[in-house]
């Protein structure tokens, strides 16, 4: 199979490539951007292989799209370039709207043009999967059940309003142009080579450089964590088995607050690396909350599991030790980042 994947230099994209020439015989084309959290060496030693090629494209970029489709001949298009930081979402909305609304239009254009001059057989093997996340449902109570593919869109910020709305224009060009399209809903991710503004980088590289912990209001939010690896073993899962018209919900059940979260990261931390200054958890600090922050999302990944044939490989203590020695042993990438692209600071905040 041939697949074109979009953001291929970004966090769940580069897992995702690594995947798919460690452990299958598809080739793939990388359509990225480079944007500010893309990171070309963590496609890692796929991009030796001689079924990986990148292409620096944006996808809003629509004539030049034509001509990557026409080049490359995709059998599925993996989408997953996006903006995706709320607290970024917050500071410049317009951004989001361009990239992940207008720019997955342009996306669907290409690969409904290209789609259609296919031969039959071919057209009814392409996929277009679209990768998004569990925010577009809203938020749950505390004792509510978990997101599954039939709960309704109630999306609360501009980064979960934007993906919405690319979610909804996927499903829309399946109804209305037979464009063999599928969606995923994934939980909170977190592994290696994550651009240092999410809460587990940041907090694990503050935390080794000896800096304030900071924990948006009570840190009682509830998110569902998945290890990225296992995350991108099911994306390929899904492109390879997913159904035009589907919608698989991807998680771990492995909900944790933030404030436990970080208090895992601390733990790690002080039995790989002890501070001197004493256990790392000192350095917590709750401040002001996130505008409109979500109180808690989780997915039953029932669903997933069953058609996919896939399970999450990693618990939750497994994969954070694990991400924890990356960036112990990475130190050089991140601190490339904090010198000359994001120092830390905080973002999303409404005056």
């Amino acid at each position: 199979m041939r697949i074109l994947v979009t953001g291929g230099c970004g966090f769940i994209g580069s897992a995702v490539i690594r995947h798919l020439i460690a452990r299958t015989r598809h080739e793939i084309l990388n359509l990225d951007c480079l944007t500010y959290a893309a990171s070309p060496h963590a496609v890692g030693v796929a991009a030796a292989s001689d079924r990986y090629a990148f292409s620096q494209v944006n996808i809003c970029e629509t004539a030049r799209l034509g001509a990557v489709f026409a080049a490359f001949r995709p059998d599925a298009v993996m989408h997953l370039a996006a903006e995706s930081h709320v607290d970024r979402s917050i500071d410049n909305a317009g951004a989001f709207v361009q990239t992940n609304v207008t720019g997955t239009f342009a996306m669907l254009e290409a690969a409904r043009a290209y789609w259609q001059a296919l031969p039959a057989t071919r057209r009814a093997a392409f996929r277009f999967h679209q990768i998004s996340t569990d925010e577009v449902f809203g938020a749950l109570g505390p004792h509510e059940a978990p997101f599954t593919e039939a709960t309704p869109y109630d999306p609360r910020s501009p980064y979960s309003a934007s993906k919405a709305a690319s979610d909804h224009l996927v499903r829309a060009w399946w109804h209305t142009y037979g464009l063999p399209t599928f969606v995923t809903n994934t939980t909170n991710n977190y592994g290696i080579w994550h651009f240092p503004e999410k809460l587990v980088p940041l907090m694990i590289i503050n935390a080794i450089e000896g800096r304030e912990l900071p924990v948006y209001g009570t840190g009682e939010n509830i998110r569902d964590w998945l290890f990225v690896s296992d995350h991108a073993e099911a994306l390929v899962r899904a492109v390879e088995q997913g159904q035009p018209g589907e919608t698989y919900a991807i998680g771990a059940r492995q909900p944790r607050t933030n404030l436990e979260v970080v208090h895992a990261i601390c733990r790690t931390l002080d039995r790989l690396r002890p501070d001197p200054a004493g256990p790392h958890a000192r350095l917590i600090r709750h401040v002001a909350d996130r505008p409109g922050h979500d109180f808690r999302y989780e997915i039953d990944p029932s669903h997933a599991e069953q058609a996919l044939g896939w399970k999450a490989r990693h618990d939750f203590e497994t994969g954070m030790d694990l991400t924890v020695r990356w960036y112990l042993d990475h130190a050089q990438w991140w601190q490339a980042i904090r010198k000359q692209r994001y120092g830390g600071q905080r973002l999303g905040q409404v005056a």
